[in-house]
Formats: C-alpha cells, structure tokens, sequence
C-alpha cells in the first residue's frame, strides 16, 4: 500500500538509561504514539471506538535495533501500512536519526470487541478511509 507518516519526537532524560542511551522499550512506544497520531490525522478517533466498546491491541511485533538513539537526539518516526485485513492491520515502522536507521519494527494490530476480547471487523467508516490511501 502507498501511504506513510512521520513524526518527530526529541529524545529525553526520562527516555533514557543512566548512560544517555534510549531505552530499549521506549522505541516501542515512541512508535506507539506515531500509530496513534496518523490515526488522528484520518480522523479515526480512537477513544470512540473504546466507547462502542472496540479495542485497538498489538497482537503480533518484530522488532530490529541497529543503532542507538542518545539524549536529546532529534528523531523521526516514520508509519506505514502494509497490509490491511478484515480485522488485523500490519505496520512497517522505523525510527530514524537524520538519514540514520536506528531502529525497524513491523507492528500487528487487532481489532477487538473489548467485552469479549474476540476478533472484530474494523468499523464501518475504516476501510474507506484505509483503502484511500491505498
């Protein structure tokens, strides 16, 4: 699929370990919040799904590090899709420093009814706005 977001994010004390060196985990969620901002951008609202009681969860991640991010690096998230199913959408993500790969992930997404913790067909207006981009 065509597609792609970035997103800058500046690297923090609280990102890092006691030699200045991000924490492994925090790439996760540095890519966490890319997810979520692109979601935003297409207007597909997050807390209203959680309302009609749908769930976003990570059910499947591969993670590579190749580098490490340092205190107060400046760098760049980058999201896209590579696959769209009835319930499940897959991620490739990086995190980059200047031209830098430092990081590589493909990511897994489920849509779950949150009552019953069951696979969910994304909603109505999803795969629309998904297709769009394709």
């Amino acid at each position: 699929m065509s597609n792609g977001f970035t997103m800058p994010v500046r690297v923090y004390m609280e990102d890092t370990d006691a030699g200045g060196i991000v924490y492994y985990v925090n790439y996760l969620k540095f890519m966490e919040r890319a997810r979520s901002e692109w979601l935003r951008t297409l207007g597909l609202n997050q807390q209203s799904l959680l309302d009609d009681g749908t769930q976003l969860v990570v059910y499947r991640l591969a993670c590579h590090y190749s580098k490490p991010a340092r205190l107060d690096d400046a760098l760049i998230v980058s999201t896209n899709i590579e696959n769209v199913g009835r319930c499940r959408m897959t991620f490739l993500q990086q995190v980059q420093r200047d031209e830098e790969l430092l990081c590589a992930a493909t990511v897994e997404i489920a849509c779950l009814c949150a009552h019953k913790m069951r696979p969910k067909a994304w909603p109505k207006a999803w795969p629309k706005t998904l297709q769009a981009l394709g």
